[in-house]
Protein backbone atom coordinates (compact mmCIF):
# COMPACT_ATOMS: atom_id res chain seq x y z
CA UNK A 1 0.00 0.00 0.00
CA UNK A 2 1.29 3.24 -0.92
CA UNK A 3 1.83 6.74 1.92
CA UNK A 4 -1.31 8.34 1.03
CA UNK A 5 -0.07 11.45 1.89
CA UNK A 6 2.10 11.10 -0.93
CA UNK A 7 -0.67 10.56 -3.28
CA UNK A 8 -2.44 13.84 -1.59
CA UNK A 9 0.62 16.17 -2.09
CA UNK A 10 2.77 14.47 -5.29
CA UNK A 11 -0.38 12.78 -7.31
CA UNK A 12 1.50 13.57 -10.80
CA UNK A 13 5.09 11.84 -9.67
CA UNK A 14 2.91 9.28 -8.74
CA UNK A 15 0.73 9.22 -12.03
CA UNK A 16 4.39 9.24 -13.71
CA UNK A 17 5.33 6.09 -11.49
CA UNK A 18 2.49 4.12 -12.37
CA UNK A 19 2.64 4.62 -15.92
CA UNK A 20 6.68 3.42 -15.89
CA UNK A 21 4.55 0.42 -15.31
CA UNK A 22 1.99 -0.07 -18.29
CA UNK A 23 -0.68 -0.23 -15.72
CA UNK A 24 -4.77 1.52 -15.70
CA UNK A 25 -5.06 3.09 -12.55
CA UNK A 26 -8.04 6.07 -11.85
CA UNK A 27 -6.10 8.25 -9.11
CA UNK A 28 -8.38 10.68 -9.47
CA UNK A 29 -10.95 8.65 -7.85
CA UNK A 30 -9.01 7.66 -5.17
CA UNK A 31 -8.04 11.54 -4.84
CA UNK A 32 -11.72 12.31 -4.54
CA UNK A 33 -12.86 9.38 -1.82
CA UNK A 34 -9.67 10.74 -0.15
CA UNK A 35 -11.31 14.06 -0.06
CA UNK A 36 -14.90 13.36 0.82
CA UNK A 37 -13.61 11.72 3.94
CA UNK A 38 -11.13 14.30 4.93
CA UNK A 39 -14.70 16.60 4.54
CA UNK A 40 -16.75 13.85 6.62
CA UNK A 41 -14.10 13.42 9.07
CA UNK A 42 -14.08 17.53 9.97
CA UNK A 43 -17.84 17.06 10.01
CA UNK A 44 -17.64 14.35 12.65
CA UNK A 45 -14.79 16.02 14.35
CA UNK A 46 -16.76 19.20 14.78
CA UNK A 47 -20.38 17.72 16.12
CA UNK A 48 -18.06 15.64 18.45
CA UNK A 49 -16.50 19.75 19.47
CA UNK A 50 -19.98 20.84 19.75
CA UNK A 51 -21.23 17.78 22.20
CA UNK A 52 -17.58 18.30 24.22
CA UNK A 53 -19.22 22.15 24.68
CA UNK A 54 -22.46 21.51 25.69
CA UNK A 55 -21.74 18.42 28.38
CA UNK A 56 -19.37 21.40 30.06
CA UNK A 57 -22.47 23.82 29.40
CA UNK A 58 -24.50 21.17 31.50
CA UNK A 59 -21.70 20.54 33.55
CA UNK A 60 -22.79 24.43 35.22
CA UNK A 61 -26.80 24.50 35.07
CA UNK A 62 -28.90 22.83 37.81
CA UNK A 63 -30.83 20.31 36.83
CA UNK A 64 -34.13 20.32 35.82
CA UNK A 65 -33.70 23.90 35.05
CA UNK A 66 -35.74 25.12 31.79
CA UNK A 67 -31.54 25.75 30.49
CA UNK A 68 -30.98 22.47 31.33
CA UNK A 69 -34.05 20.56 29.71
CA UNK A 70 -32.90 22.48 26.87
CA UNK A 71 -29.20 21.71 26.56
CA UNK A 72 -30.65 18.38 27.11
CA UNK A 73 -32.59 18.37 24.07
CA UNK A 74 -29.67 19.75 21.81
CA UNK A 75 -27.59 17.06 22.90
CA UNK A 76 -29.84 14.68 21.49
CA UNK A 77 -29.99 16.52 17.93
CA UNK A 78 -25.97 16.39 18.11
CA UNK A 79 -26.39 13.35 19.26
CA UNK A 80 -27.84 11.67 16.01
CA UNK A 81 -26.25 13.99 13.83
CA UNK A 82 -22.82 12.29 14.98
CA UNK A 83 -24.08 8.88 14.72
CA UNK A 84 -25.47 9.41 11.09
CA UNK A 85 -22.16 10.56 9.75
CA UNK A 86 -19.60 8.29 11.54
CA UNK A 87 -22.08 5.62 10.05
CA UNK A 88 -21.21 7.85 6.28
CA UNK A 89 -17.64 8.26 7.88
CA UNK A 90 -16.90 4.38 8.13
CA UNK A 91 -18.46 3.66 5.04
CA UNK A 92 -16.47 6.16 3.06
CA UNK A 93 -13.33 5.06 4.96
CA UNK A 94 -14.04 1.12 3.58
CA UNK A 95 -14.06 2.83 0.39
CA UNK A 96 -10.88 4.61 0.26
CA UNK A 97 -9.42 1.77 1.62
CA UNK A 98 -10.30 -0.34 -0.85
CA UNK A 99 -9.40 2.18 -3.55
CA UNK A 100 -5.73 2.30 -1.79
CA UNK A 101 -5.47 -1.46 -1.87
CA UNK A 102 -5.66 -1.25 -5.77
CA UNK A 103 -2.97 1.45 -6.26
CA UNK A 104 0.32 -0.79 -7.11
CA UNK A 105 3.65 -0.10 -5.48
CA UNK A 106 6.04 2.52 -7.50
CA UNK A 107 8.78 1.28 -9.23
CA UNK A 108 12.38 2.25 -8.24
CA UNK A 109 14.29 4.88 -10.25
CA UNK A 110 16.84 2.11 -11.31
CA UNK A 111 13.63 0.12 -13.07
CA UNK A 112 14.16 0.52 -16.89
CA UNK A 113 11.53 1.34 -19.05
CA UNK A 114 9.44 -1.09 -21.08
CA UNK A 115 6.46 -2.19 -21.46
CA UNK A 116 6.77 -6.04 -22.69
CA UNK A 117 9.20 -9.61 -21.41
CA UNK A 118 11.17 -8.48 -24.46
CA UNK A 119 12.54 -5.45 -23.08
CA UNK A 120 13.93 -6.50 -19.93
CA UNK A 121 17.28 -6.18 -19.33
CA UNK A 122 20.33 -8.96 -19.21
CA UNK A 123 21.74 -8.09 -16.09
CA UNK A 124 24.41 -10.49 -15.32
CA UNK A 125 25.49 -13.96 -17.32
CA UNK A 126 27.26 -16.71 -15.43
CA UNK A 127 28.33 -19.89 -17.46
CA UNK A 128 27.90 -20.77 -21.32
CA UNK A 129 24.90 -21.60 -22.61
CA UNK A 130 26.47 -22.05 -25.60
CA UNK A 131 28.23 -25.10 -24.28
CA UNK A 132 27.55 -28.56 -26.34
CA UNK A 133 25.04 -31.37 -24.40
CA UNK A 134 25.41 -33.24 -26.74
CA UNK A 135 22.66 -36.18 -25.33
CA UNK A 136 20.65 -33.15 -24.55
CA UNK A 137 16.74 -33.29 -25.03
CA UNK A 138 13.72 -31.98 -23.74
CA UNK A 139 13.47 -33.77 -19.75
CA UNK A 140 9.88 -35.34 -21.13
CA UNK A 141 11.25 -37.09 -23.35
CA UNK A 142 13.62 -38.66 -21.69
CA UNK A 143 13.22 -42.80 -21.97
CA UNK A 144 11.43 -43.35 -19.09
CA UNK A 145 10.65 -39.87 -17.19
CA UNK A 146 7.33 -41.15 -16.84
CA UNK A 147 8.84 -43.83 -14.31
CA UNK A 148 9.45 -41.40 -12.14
CA UNK A 149 7.41 -38.43 -12.98
CA UNK A 150 4.08 -39.47 -13.58
CA UNK A 151 1.80 -36.83 -14.83
CA UNK A 152 -1.12 -39.42 -16.26
CA UNK A 153 -1.75 -41.12 -12.52
CA UNK A 154 -1.57 -37.65 -11.18
CA UNK A 155 -3.75 -36.03 -13.83
CA UNK A 156 -6.69 -38.96 -13.16
CA UNK A 157 -6.15 -38.68 -9.10
CA UNK A 158 -6.30 -34.63 -8.85
CA UNK A 159 -5.91 -33.04 -12.36
CA UNK A 160 -3.37 -31.66 -14.65
CA UNK A 161 -0.32 -30.31 -13.06
CA UNK A 162 -0.37 -32.49 -10.47
CA UNK A 163 2.47 -35.04 -10.82
CA UNK A 164 3.47 -37.76 -8.50
CA UNK A 165 7.27 -37.80 -8.06
CA UNK A 166 8.43 -41.97 -7.56
CA UNK A 167 11.32 -43.40 -6.65
CA UNK A 168 14.15 -41.39 -7.81
CA UNK A 169 12.41 -39.05 -8.68
CA UNK A 170 11.05 -38.28 -4.97
CA UNK A 171 15.00 -38.59 -4.14
CA UNK A 172 15.60 -35.62 -6.45
CA UNK A 173 13.46 -33.28 -5.41
CA UNK A 174 14.06 -34.25 -1.73
CA UNK A 175 17.73 -34.02 -2.43
CA UNK A 176 17.31 -30.41 -3.76
CA UNK A 177 15.40 -29.13 -0.80
CA UNK A 178 17.76 -30.40 1.41
CA UNK A 179 20.54 -28.41 -0.34
CA UNK A 180 18.54 -25.55 -0.37
CA UNK A 181 18.18 -25.24 2.96
CA UNK A 182 21.33 -26.34 4.01
CA UNK A 183 23.10 -23.66 1.59
CA UNK A 184 20.55 -20.92 2.91
CA UNK A 185 21.46 -21.53 6.68
CA UNK A 186 25.13 -20.87 5.54
CA UNK A 187 23.96 -17.49 4.18
CA UNK A 188 22.47 -16.72 7.44
CA UNK A 189 18.79 -17.84 7.06
CA UNK A 190 16.65 -18.85 9.94
CA UNK A 191 14.75 -21.75 8.61
CA UNK A 192 10.73 -21.66 9.39
CA UNK A 193 8.33 -24.50 8.77
CA UNK A 194 5.10 -22.18 8.30
CA UNK A 195 1.58 -22.77 7.58
CA UNK A 196 0.30 -23.79 4.16
CA UNK A 197 -3.09 -22.15 4.28
CA UNK A 198 -3.29 -18.31 5.32
CA UNK A 199 -6.57 -16.27 5.52
CA UNK A 200 -7.57 -12.91 3.79
CA UNK A 201 -5.72 -10.34 6.05
CA UNK A 202 -2.05 -12.51 5.24
CA UNK A 203 -2.97 -12.60 1.47
CA UNK A 204 -4.47 -9.24 1.32
CA UNK A 205 -0.83 -7.74 3.56
CA UNK A 206 1.34 -9.11 0.92
CA UNK A 207 -0.57 -8.34 -2.18
CA UNK A 208 -1.81 -11.56 -3.43
CA UNK A 209 -5.62 -10.01 -2.75
CA UNK A 210 -7.40 -8.08 -4.53
CA UNK A 211 -4.74 -8.75 -7.23
CA UNK A 212 -4.59 -12.36 -7.63
CA UNK A 213 -7.71 -13.66 -6.32
CA UNK A 214 -8.02 -16.16 -9.73
CA UNK A 215 -4.37 -17.61 -9.00
CA UNK A 216 -5.16 -19.23 -5.55
CA UNK A 217 -6.85 -22.17 -4.08
CA UNK A 218 -9.16 -21.70 -1.76
CA UNK A 219 -11.18 -23.50 0.83
CA UNK A 220 -15.22 -23.20 0.56
CA UNK A 221 -15.77 -23.08 4.28
CA UNK A 222 -12.90 -21.78 6.23
CA UNK A 223 -12.18 -18.88 3.20
CA UNK A 224 -8.68 -19.88 3.99
CA UNK A 225 -5.92 -19.82 0.66
CA UNK A 226 -3.64 -22.73 -0.23
CA UNK A 227 -0.41 -20.59 -0.59
CA UNK A 228 0.95 -19.53 -3.80
CA UNK A 229 4.91 -19.25 -2.06
CA UNK A 230 5.94 -19.33 1.32
CA UNK A 231 6.55 -15.42 1.14
CA UNK A 232 2.77 -15.13 2.24
CA UNK A 233 3.29 -16.40 5.35
CA UNK A 234 6.41 -15.82 5.99
CA UNK A 235 5.84 -11.96 5.20
CA UNK A 236 2.89 -11.90 7.55
CA UNK A 237 5.12 -13.75 10.57
CA UNK A 238 5.11 -9.75 11.90
CA UNK A 239 2.32 -8.68 10.90
CA UNK A 240 1.27 -5.45 13.63
CA UNK A 241 4.11 -5.94 15.24
CA UNK A 242 7.36 -3.74 16.36
CA UNK A 243 10.65 -5.65 15.80
CA UNK A 244 13.73 -4.28 17.15
CA UNK A 245 16.14 -2.12 15.14
CA UNK A 246 18.89 -3.70 16.29
CA UNK A 247 17.85 -7.01 14.97
CA UNK A 248 17.66 -5.52 11.10
CA UNK A 249 18.19 -7.36 9.16
CA UNK A 250 16.09 -10.71 9.89
CA UNK A 251 16.29 -13.33 6.86
CA UNK A 252 14.55 -16.46 6.95
CA UNK A 253 14.08 -19.15 4.56
CA UNK A 254 11.27 -21.41 4.10
CA UNK A 255 10.26 -24.65 2.06
CA UNK A 256 6.31 -25.23 1.43
CA UNK A 257 4.54 -26.79 -1.13
CA UNK A 258 3.12 -23.90 -3.90
CA UNK A 259 0.02 -23.85 -5.60
CA UNK A 260 -1.05 -22.05 -8.11
CA UNK A 261 -4.49 -22.18 -10.24
CA UNK A 262 -3.54 -20.18 -13.44
CA UNK A 263 -0.92 -22.53 -15.48
CA UNK A 264 -0.43 -20.56 -18.30
CA UNK A 265 -0.91 -21.07 -21.87
CA UNK A 266 -1.01 -24.11 -23.38
CA UNK A 267 2.04 -25.23 -25.23
CA UNK A 268 5.80 -26.60 -25.28
CA UNK A 269 6.26 -23.44 -22.57
CA UNK A 270 4.44 -25.38 -20.02
CA UNK A 271 5.46 -29.32 -20.75
CA UNK A 272 6.50 -31.38 -18.43
CA UNK A 273 8.27 -30.05 -15.24
CA UNK A 274 8.10 -26.34 -16.59
CA UNK A 275 4.66 -25.00 -15.10
CA UNK A 276 2.94 -26.86 -12.35
CA UNK A 277 -0.34 -26.65 -9.95
CA UNK A 278 1.57 -27.51 -7.22
CA UNK A 279 5.50 -27.67 -7.37
CA UNK A 280 7.81 -27.10 -3.83
CA UNK A 281 9.91 -24.12 -3.25
CA UNK A 282 12.28 -22.52 -0.66
CA UNK A 283 11.99 -18.94 0.16
CA UNK A 284 14.14 -16.29 1.36
CA UNK A 285 12.65 -13.22 3.14
CA UNK A 286 14.22 -10.42 4.67
CA UNK A 287 12.92 -7.67 6.94
CA UNK A 288 15.27 -4.44 6.23
CA UNK A 289 15.81 -1.15 7.35
CA UNK A 290 15.21 1.22 4.85
CA UNK A 291 18.52 2.49 4.09
CA UNK A 292 19.79 -0.57 3.24
CA UNK A 293 17.10 -2.08 1.61
CA UNK A 294 18.42 -2.63 -1.98
CA UNK A 295 22.11 -3.45 -0.61
CA UNK A 296 20.29 -6.47 0.69
CA UNK A 297 18.61 -7.32 -2.50
CA UNK A 298 21.58 -7.35 -4.24
CA UNK A 299 23.04 -10.03 -1.37
CA UNK A 300 19.50 -11.94 -1.38
CA UNK A 301 20.43 -12.32 -5.37
CA UNK A 302 23.81 -13.22 -4.91
CA UNK A 303 22.53 -15.78 -2.24
CA UNK A 304 20.30 -17.41 -4.74
CA UNK A 305 22.97 -17.65 -7.48
CA UNK A 306 25.18 -18.92 -5.30
CA UNK A 307 23.39 -22.01 -5.36
CA UNK A 308 22.79 -22.26 -9.16
CA UNK A 309 26.54 -22.01 -9.42
CA UNK A 310 27.42 -25.18 -6.92
CA UNK A 311 25.06 -26.63 -9.13
CA UNK A 312 26.75 -25.92 -12.24
CA UNK A 313 24.24 -24.37 -14.34
CA UNK A 314 24.53 -22.00 -16.39
CA UNK A 315 22.05 -19.16 -15.55
CA UNK A 316 21.03 -15.03 -16.36
CA UNK A 317 19.75 -12.72 -14.13
CA UNK A 318 17.29 -10.31 -15.74
CA UNK A 319 16.20 -7.01 -14.60
CA UNK A 320 12.92 -6.41 -14.81
CA UNK A 321 11.40 -3.54 -17.39
CA UNK A 322 8.38 -1.04 -15.75
CA UNK A 323 5.73 -3.70 -17.61
CA UNK A 324 6.96 -6.52 -16.25
CA UNK A 325 8.05 -5.74 -12.73
CA UNK A 326 4.51 -7.04 -10.96
CA UNK A 327 1.78 -4.89 -9.10
CA UNK A 328 3.74 -5.11 -5.66
CA UNK A 329 7.32 -5.16 -6.45
CA UNK A 330 9.25 -1.70 -6.39
CA UNK A 331 12.67 -3.77 -8.05
CA UNK A 332 12.76 -6.92 -9.25
CA UNK A 333 15.74 -9.57 -10.55
CA UNK A 334 14.28 -12.75 -12.37
CA UNK A 335 17.14 -15.60 -12.74
CA UNK A 336 16.78 -17.97 -15.20
CA UNK A 337 18.71 -21.32 -15.73
CA UNK A 338 19.50 -22.69 -19.66
CA UNK A 339 17.58 -25.72 -20.08
CA UNK A 340 19.58 -27.56 -23.08
CA UNK A 341 17.14 -30.05 -24.31
CA UNK A 342 14.69 -27.68 -24.84
CA UNK A 343 17.41 -24.91 -25.57
CA UNK A 344 15.55 -22.25 -23.48
CA UNK A 345 15.67 -19.89 -20.58
CA UNK A 346 13.73 -20.94 -17.44
CA UNK A 347 13.08 -18.81 -14.61
CA UNK A 348 14.11 -20.47 -11.14
CA UNK A 349 14.05 -17.53 -8.60
CA UNK A 350 12.33 -13.85 -8.55
CA UNK A 351 14.45 -11.49 -6.36
CA UNK A 352 12.25 -8.37 -5.62
CA UNK A 353 12.00 -5.18 -2.93
CA UNK A 354 8.83 -4.50 -2.05
CA UNK A 355 10.21 -1.28 0.34
CA UNK A 356 7.75 -0.17 2.53
CA UNK A 357 4.50 -1.75 0.47
CA UNK A 358 3.81 -4.82 2.04
CA UNK A 359 4.98 -3.48 5.00
CA UNK A 360 2.34 -0.77 5.02
CA UNK A 361 -0.64 -3.21 4.36
CA UNK A 362 0.69 -5.40 7.57
CA UNK A 363 1.94 -3.01 9.92
CA UNK A 364 5.45 -4.46 10.41
CA UNK A 365 7.62 -1.64 11.59
CA UNK A 366 10.98 -1.22 14.01
CA UNK A 367 11.17 1.91 16.51
CA UNK A 368 13.78 4.12 14.98
CA UNK A 369 16.63 4.57 17.73
CA UNK A 370 17.02 8.29 16.63
CA UNK A 371 13.71 9.37 17.11
CA UNK A 372 12.14 6.85 19.12
CA UNK A 373 9.16 6.82 16.66
CA UNK A 374 7.67 3.44 14.74
CA UNK A 375 8.66 3.55 11.15
CA UNK A 376 7.79 1.11 8.11
CA UNK A 377 10.45 -1.91 7.38
CA UNK A 378 11.19 -2.90 3.98
CA UNK A 379 10.34 -6.76 2.86
CA UNK A 380 12.56 -8.28 0.66
CA UNK A 381 11.80 -11.71 -0.89
CA UNK A 382 13.71 -14.06 -3.54
CA UNK A 383 13.04 -17.43 -4.46
CA UNK A 384 15.93 -19.78 -3.19
CA UNK A 385 15.35 -21.99 -5.47
CA UNK A 386 12.04 -24.03 -6.79
CA UNK A 387 13.02 -26.97 -7.58
CA UNK A 388 10.63 -27.62 -10.62
CA UNK A 389 12.79 -26.22 -13.11
CA UNK A 390 16.25 -26.28 -11.41
CA UNK A 391 15.14 -30.19 -12.10
CA UNK A 392 14.12 -29.98 -15.60
CA UNK A 393 17.75 -28.17 -16.38
CA UNK A 394 19.40 -30.58 -14.03
CA UNK A 395 17.74 -33.57 -16.39
CA UNK A 396 18.42 -32.10 -19.85
CA UNK A 397 22.02 -30.72 -19.46
CA UNK A 398 23.23 -33.73 -17.07
CA UNK A 399 21.84 -36.45 -19.39
CA UNK A 400 23.98 -39.37 -20.50
CA UNK A 401 24.16 -41.56 -23.79
CA UNK A 402 23.32 -44.37 -21.41
CA UNK A 403 20.04 -42.54 -20.41
CA UNK A 404 21.41 -41.64 -17.13
CA UNK A 405 21.70 -38.30 -15.48
CA UNK A 406 24.80 -37.54 -13.58
CA UNK A 407 24.26 -35.68 -10.31
CA UNK A 408 26.63 -32.48 -9.83
CA UNK A 409 29.07 -32.86 -7.11
CA UNK A 410 27.26 -30.70 -4.98
CA UNK A 411 24.36 -32.83 -4.69
CA UNK A 412 25.71 -36.38 -4.71
CA UNK A 413 25.83 -35.61 -0.67
CA UNK A 414 22.36 -35.15 -0.71
CA UNK A 415 21.08 -37.68 -3.26
CA UNK A 416 23.13 -40.57 -1.98
CA UNK A 417 24.63 -41.15 -5.77
CA UNK A 418 26.13 -39.65 -8.67
CA UNK A 419 23.64 -40.78 -11.15
CA UNK A 420 20.24 -41.02 -11.30
CA UNK A 421 18.55 -43.50 -13.17
CA UNK A 422 15.29 -43.75 -15.19
CA UNK A 423 15.18 -47.57 -15.07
Amino acid sequence: MLDAKLIRENPDAVRAAIAKKHLEVDLDSVLAIDSAWRTQLLEVEQLRGVQKAANTAMAALPKGTPEFQAKVTEMRAVSTQVREKEVALKETEEKFRLAMLSLPNLPHSTVPEGRTPDENVVFALHGSHEEAHPHAKPHWEIPGFSNLFDFARGAKVTGAGFPFYVGDGARIVRALLNFFLEENAKAGYTEVNPPIFVNAASATATGQLPDKEGQMYETTIEHLYAVPTAEVPLTNFFRDEIVDEAALPIRRCAYTPCFRREAGSYGKDVRGLNRLHQFDKVELLKWVHPSTSYDELDKLREDAERMLQKLGLSYRVLLMCGGDLGFAQAKKYDIEVWAAGQKRWLEVSSCSNFEAFQARRAQIRFRAKETGKPELVHTLNGSGLAVPRVLAALLENNLQADGRVKIPEALVPHFGREYLSFA
